[in-house]
């Protein structure tokens, strides 16, 4: 698109509406339609959801793939639906009820720690039935509301830090655990809080959740761009008059927006390797011939250009094609 602008941002999600909710409101504020974003956020977690605009959106698959850091407070002694707060508690008789308090109550923070012991390194895991995981081109999430039975399959994560950072006793019974999580791409952190509960024998389930770190994007970067929720009034196709909450950037002016943004070539530097090349190898690149060089998987080729934001720019994602030369996957013209 002709004068099309490109960046990346990082929003600091809030509590209450969904990632594409966020997408909707850069829309808005940008006045385009080419936005998306890298990895979603439940609409009850909170924290850095990485959002490009233009060309950029082509590198949200890549982004995407990083390791992550939450945040998060697990409830110990009731499971839900959802394996967060969101969810129903799931049912159960007055005999397990009574058998799970005093499981609780003989529970040590050393049990705990040792729980999350077990759910670190390298795990198999099976995602909550509420979670955007597809089964047939299908969400799990919309199967599992409309009542159908979901069963999803284990898959291989990387837990590479489960480190608790409080352990609070109440008189419901429960226990409030407050923990780090650093993991890899494809991890549920409400399925390590149901499987915590579970290796326990008392049920849990998340009451709260902040990515704070989604590869080198981080929620406490000086250009996080922070939201709210208001109310949305709106007339739907029905007639109905619906009121819905709806996510609002902070920042609404599209130039103070943009100022805040990566450009393509910062984005794909922090983002994924980075190579440089020359005007001649950008030329070739853009007509979709070799270069010379080396790398391990895809990389960003960036190219010196005084008249590109930043002094430079994204000339193409390159792969090896031979053990002595590249060629381009994808060109940003």
């Amino acid at each position: 698109m002709s004068g099309e602008v490109s960046g990346l941002l990082v929003i600091d999600k809030p509590q209450g509406v969904t990632s594409h909710d966020l997408v909707a409101a850069v829309r808005a504020a940008l006045h385009m339609k080419r936005v998306g974003h890298a990895g979603t956020l439940d609409p009850m977690a909170t924290g850095v959801l990485v959002i490009g605009f233009g060309c950029v959106t082509r590198l949200l698959s890549y982004i995407v793939g990083h390791d992550k850091t939450y945040e998060t407070t697990i409830l110990l002694g009731q499971g839900t639906t959802t394996d967060d707060a969101d969810g129903d508690p799931l049912p159960r008789t007055a005999d397990e009820a009574q058998a799970v308090a005093e499981r609780i109550h003989r529970l040590t923070d050393d049990d705990i720690r040792a729980a999350a012991a077990r759910l670190t390194g390298d795990i198999r895991q099976v995602p909550s039935a509420f979670s955007a995981k597809k089964i047939h081109g299908q969400k799990a999430y919309d199967l599992a509301r409309n009542g159908d039975v979901v069963k999803l399959e284990a898959q291989s994560v990387t837990v590479s830090a489960f480190d608790i950072l409080d352990i609070r006793r109440t008189e419901a019974p429960t226990i409030a655990v407050d923990a780090r999580v650093t993991c890899s791409t494809g991890t549920y952190i409400r399925a390590l809080g149901r499987d915590m509960g579970a290796d326990l024998g008392v049920g849990g389930h998340l009451t709260r959740l902040r990515r704070t770190r989604v590869g080198s994007f981080r929620v406490d970067d000086p250009a996080v761009v922070t939201a709210h929720v208001e109310d949305h009034t709106f007339v739907n196709r029905d007639g109905q008059t619906v009121t819905r909450p709806r996510a609002v950037l902070d920042i609404t002016d599209r130039d103070a927006l943009l100022a805040r943004a990566l450009t393509p070539a910062d984005a794909a530097r922090r983002g994924m390797p980075s190579i440089e090349v020359t005007h001649a190898q950008a030329g070739y690149l853009e007509h979709g011939r070799l270069i010379d060089g080396v790398v391990d998987g895809p990389t960003a080729a960036i190219c010196a250009d005084p008249s590109s934001p930043g002094g430079e720019r994204l000339v193409a994602l390159v792969e090896r094609r031979t053990r002595t030369q590249l060629k381009p996957s994808v060109v940003f013209h």
